[in-house]
């Protein structure tokens, strides 16, 4: 007789968090002994080149709560997500980073909404500790950003610390587009949805796994995840120029019969002309090359994480 599904699932991506990963694990079964139900704890190790895979073999010998899904290399953050959602047995699924920036305390905050009826319930930084000026303003940016230039309307100043019912489960592993923002898809799937404020702590040991150019790729996986917008700006741009074009035409015939002055003669003003109109042309053709390469990932069809351990994932009712 096969075991009944656990009613919570929390799952926590983990790269190079030796240092962390105890306390976490700490501080989060505290949390679990105070909650109303039984909990699986999904440990996704994502290709992690220091001691957290063994540290993690420990708190399962330990504990039978604890899962651990072990990649055969580094896949990324959101994938790491999308494994743990995959395994997720739970009626209540949470995603939370290891780090402990994500404080575990909040969970019950979180499945207090769930019980008044929500069913993705979002939490929502009113403050982020430990973070550089430049850290701060980049991501304040990005958020007001992808909401201007998103087709979803995507919460400010949210990450993926998040709980998600078992139905938004169902939806979002029918997703499998290798590219992901997956804070962009749980508020693409829909249902009812609702946050709640907490302040973001600092890294409790080690340094960010997050640095620019990890930043920079998980911005472009956003906006070309769900916007359009970079590609009509070719086009907007594209017929603005033309028309700016158009209407210098008799400027410069004006000025030519009436004052004899060469408006745009020389050399000069043509090699400034010819490398503004390449510049803007390359520019263009990076960000269609940006939505094509991504059309060539989704044909190659290949998975989007390997496994080299995990626990079996027994068939349920609801599977897709």
């Amino acid at each position: 007789m096969s075991e009944p599904r656990p009613r919570y699932s929390i799952v926590a991506p983990v790269f190079n968090e030796e240092e962390t990963l105890p306390e976490f694990y700490r501080r989060t079964c505290a949390v679990m002994d105070t909650l109303d139900g039984t909990v699986e704890l999904i440990l996704v190790f994502d290709g992690s080149r220091d001691r957290s895979p063994e540290i993690g073999d420990a708190l399962r010998a330990q504990d039978p709560r604890v899962k651990l899904i072990k990649f055969s290399r580094n896949f990324g953050h959101q994938i790491a997500i999308t494994a743990g959602i995959d395994y997720a047995e739970g009626d209540a699924v949470v995603i939370i980073d290891s780090d402990l920036q994500d404080p575990p305390e909040v969970i019950p905050q979180l499945i207090e909404k769930w019980k008044e009826g929500y069913q993705v319930v979002y939490a929502q930084r009113i403050s982020r500790a430990g973070e550089t000026a430049f850290k701060l303003l980049t991501a304040s940016l990005f958020y007001r950003l992808i909401q201007k230039l998103a087709s979803i309307d995507i919460p400010r100043d949210t990450g993926d610390f998040r709980l998600i019912d078992r139905r938004v489960v169902l939806a979002l592993r029918r997703m499998r587009e290798h590219h992901r923002f997956m804070r962009g898809l749980s508020v693409w799937v829909g249902f009812r949805q609702t946050g709640i404020p907490y302040r973001r702590a600092e890294r409790y040991a080690g340094r960010t796994q997050y640095p620019l150019r990890k930043m920079v790729k998980f911005a472009a996986d956003a906006i070309t995840g769900f916007s359009y917008v970079p590609l009509q700006l070719a086009t907007t741009i594209g017929f603005a120029v033309s028309l700016l074009a158009l209407l210098c035409i008799p400027v410069v015939i004006v000025l030519r019969l009436a004052l004899g002055y060469d408006f745009l003669g020389g050399q000069a003003s043509t090699l400034i002309a010819v490398l503004f109109m390449g510049g803007v042309q390359l520019i263009f053709l990076g960000v269609i090359g940006e939505y094509l390469g991504r059309i060539y990932d989704e044909v190659k069809q290949r998975p989007l994480y390997i496994v080299a351990e995990a626990p079996p994932k027994p068939p349920t009712p609801d599977e897709p």
